[in-house]
């Protein structure tokens, strides 16, 4: 007789997995492999294609327990659930009744503590008014916002302060030395040339990641010092990092109270990676990677905002980051301790992107209003400011610079993405989406659409990809990452 690895008793319907050859019962394993994709055992990943069917004849029944072998024991089976049932709705009704007592306790408390205040605002209004009252007799003048309350909340409220001049003095030398070489700098020897992108096609597909309730992922980023890892971030509140080379997921970050919006690394030579996390719950993690364990171990929380996070990028000085949040503010963090550093004042519209320029000088805030404000990192002013023309106000949820720092890239309208060249402050191109560095990649709903730098010719698409929530180019541009659904997807030079 077979057991089930999982439940332990006899399956139903019994079968065994090709990857550890244990039995399980089936209803089992299909729930556990659409949460994990995994084998429970061996953590190797499991499909349901893997499970091979036991097939026993005749067929036999399961033991019918002991228990349930005649009448007066099924009698005192039943009899002995309904004492359970009975002592169960006791319980119940002693929690309610306890519950409703604490209930009461609270809203009498609430009312108390609301009569206390109303009267010491009585009495700071009558103490004032006798303080007026004398200073008008002896001929005192009232000192000027004597009368008015302090802001308590003025720090999550304004602007705080400037960046200190350390940071300050990296951005600049940072600035300086990528602007003077990417000035000068011509596409690498074996980027991968347009003839090619021409002939990618999919090359890899890595299914069932994330929980498959609620499904979907949002956010991909793809490890720069080891291109086989790649961290996504779900719907499901979770940040996963994934090896291609060995099909294994190598951590589940958890954390989040809701879906994970934005995902990065920060990877710097001399110093441990990090993850970096931006949610819906309007919290940034981080996590760093400890070299004892080999395990990803949380390092801090930010809880700067008090609206969702909407944006999470890493400053090419690799020392700070940057958030953006629907509280119409954005802000700036250090790595080393984790601290803020900066807090911009909150603008006329809600925040709904974020990208920073290659040089580290400028970010790009995508708004709720279809405007986009171009600001100095180092000053927080506003440097520049776009709004496409002849557009009714849409959302912009995503928006880039090109490799070289000359152009922008983001959505004119809800159909169409415009190509900003900021030397001019114009738009160079539009690309229609109904219709569809050194390459241009656009998803969406469509599927993928690549276009040549400066041409702006589309050179190829894959329309299998479906809808795609995020894309980035591999290293060198010789690979196309996506993600749709719980899926992630790569296109690259056919084999």
């Amino acid at each position: 007789m077979f057991f089930c690895s999982i439940s332990g008793e006899p399956p139903q319907d019994p079968v065994i997995s090709s990857k550890s050859g244990q039995v399980y019962e089936r209803r089992l394993i299909l729930k556990y492999i659409n949460d994990n994709g995994t084998d429970p055992l061996t953590g190797e990943k499991l499909e349901e294609s893997d499970l091979l069917t036991v097939k026993a004849n005749p067929k036999t029944a399961p033991p019918r327990p002991p228990a349930a072998t005649s009448t007066p024991a099924l009698l005192h089976m039943l009899q002995n659930e309904w004492d359970a049932v009975v002592l169960e709705l006791f319980a119940l009704k002693q929690q309610n009744n306890s519950t409703r007592q604490e209930l009461s306790y609270a809203l009498y408390a609430q009312d108390a503590a609301s009569r206390v205040i109303a009267r010491l605002i009585r009495e700071r209004d009558a103490a004032r008014e006798a303080l007026a009252n004398v200073q008008a007799t002896m001929g005192i003048a009232p000192a000027s916002g004597a009368a008015e309350d302090v802001e308590m909340a003025e720090e999550n409220g304004t602007q705080e302060g400037a960046l200190p001049k350390e940071i300050v003095d990296q951005i600049d030398e940072t600035q300086q030395n990528l602007s003077a070489t990417r000035k000068k700098r011509k596409a690498p020897a074996g980027y991968t040339s347009t003839a090619e992108v021409k002939t990618f096609v999919a090359t890899h597909t890595i299914p069932s990641l994330h929980s498959a309730s609620p499904a979907g992922m949002t956010s991909l980023a793809v490890s720069r010092l080891n291109p086989s890892q790649f961290l996504t971030g779900g719907n499901d509140k979770i940040v996963q990092l994934y090896d291609r080379s060995t099909d294994k997921v190598l951590a589940s970050l958890k954390g989040h109270t809701k879906k994970v919006n934005h995902v990065a690394f920060r990877e710097h030579e001399g110093e441990s990676t990090l993850i970096l996390s931006a949610g819906a719950d309007k919290i940034a993690k981080i996590w760093a990677h400890d070299n004892a364990s080999s395990e990803y171990i949380p390092k801090a929380t930010i809880r700067t905002h008090k609206g969702e996070l909407t944006g999470l990028v890493v400053h090419p000085t690799n020392s700070i980051f940057a958030l953006s949040s629907l509280d119409k503010t954005y802000s700036l963090h250090e790595l080393s301790n984790f601290t803020q550093v900066y807090r911009s004042a909150p603008g006329e519209d809600a925040f709904t992107s974020l990208a920073i320029h290659p040089d580290g000088a400028l970010l790009a805030l995508g708004t709720s209003s279809s405007k986009i404000q171009i600001c100095d990192v180092r000053s927080g002013n506003i440097a520049a400011s776009i709004t496409p023309p002849d557009a009714s106000p849409f959302t912009i949820n995503s928006i880039s610079f090109s490799e070289n720092g000359y152009h922008l890239l983001a959505p004119d309208s809800p159909s169409s993405v415009a190509i900003w060249d900021l030397r001019k402050m114009k738009t160079a191109h539009t690309i229609s989406l109904g219709e569809g560095a050194q390459y241009l990649g656009v998803a969406g709903s469509e599927g993928i659409h690549v276009f040549a730098h400066k041409s702006w010719d589309e050179l190829v698409r894959f329309e299998e990809a479906g809808d795609v929530s995020d894309i980035v180019f591999g290293e060198q541009g010789k690979e196309i990452w996506a993600t749709s659904g719980r899926e992630v997807r790569i296109w690259g030079l056919p084999a």
